[in-house]
């Protein structure tokens, strides 16, 4: 598949697909402090990240594996999960975020997020410091993966869980739409299917539970529209903003019935818009 100056290959033997070549600016933090200002921190995409809503479907699937403890949120952003974690759980967790994008960093510790300030590969964990380490929408853009999760199993205790939220490369969105979707980025390294996210992830954790989750249909009305051109930072931060807008209106009740029912039914298929995988340390 090919998106612009993006390619991507398939290996024969695992089954994982991932892009090739990859630009610097991709492996060294320079392309996500540079989108720091117009995207990850941008008016938009900081209303939609600290909205209860958005993080609603990974909270509960959260709480179910790990009802307390300390927890740390490797690629945290501007500290959205941990900040409605807290809010939703008072006292009830500890939690720690760690990111490369400082400046988004530094705004997540002013909302009262703990930070670990050293680089998450290079940072020597005391064993067992941590009952969860979560990975919502990281995996996609590392260039070695497996690294992040040996590093994530370091700083677990015995039987403590490691959650990871990917791209779903099977989902209905892919199978409508191939290149024309607008998470097929140039940023975005790898992609998962169920198996070969279950291939990596289980050399060394145990897998308890693999799920898809979300489903937005105004991204598929939009890109099928659009063509292969790459959608700007703004806009989508804009609809993730209102999507969540949406999702929070009272008066829209019916509607979210019928949505959740549709989510339910592509997502029993497998066919939603994200993987979730949840490891626990052997």
């Amino acid at each position: 598949m090919t998106k612009g100056n993006l390619t991507l290959v398939r290996c024969r033997s695992c089954g994982m697909t991932f892009a090739s070549p990859v630009p610097l600016e991709y492996l060294d933090g320079t392309f996500y402090n540079d989108a720091a200002t117009t995207f990850y921190l941008s008016p938009d995409k900081l209303v939609a990240d600290y909205s209860i809503v958005r993080y609603e479907r990974e909270l509960e699937l959260f709480k179910q594996h790990c009802p307390k403890g300390r927890v740390l949120d490797v690629g945290c952003s501007t500290g959205g999960f941990l900040f409605n974690l807290n809010r939703s759980s008072p006292d009830t967790y500890e939690t720690w975020g760690t990111d490369v994008v400082l400046d988004a960093v530094e705004y997540a510790a002013r909302q009262g997020i703990r930070v670990l300030s050293e680089d998450f590969l290079t940072h020597s964990p005391r064993e067992g410091s941590f009952d969860a380490v979560t990975f919502w929408a990281v995996l996609e853009h590392l260039l070695e993966p497996r690294q992040f999760l040996v590093q994530a199993k370091n700083h677990l205790r015995s039987g403590g869980k490691c959650f990871v939220l990917v791209p779903n490369f099977r989902s209905l969105a892919i199978r409508l739409l191939g290149s024309k979707y607008r998470y097929i980025l140039p940023q975005h390294l790898n992609y998962f299917s169920r198996q070969s996210l279950i291939a990596l992830a289980g050399k060394d954790f145990e897998v308890i539970e693999v799920r898809t989750m979300h489903f937005n249909p105004i991204v598929i009305l939009q890109d099928w529209r659009r063509g292969t051109d790459l959608v700007s930072d703004p806009e989508r931060a804009t609809l993730l903003k209102r999507t969540n807008s949406m999702k929070s209106n009272p008066w829209l009740g019916p509607l979210k019935i019928i949505y959740r029912g549709l989510e339910s039914m592509i997502a029993r298929f497998e066919l939603a818009d994200n993987l979730v995988c949840v490891l626990r340390k052997r």
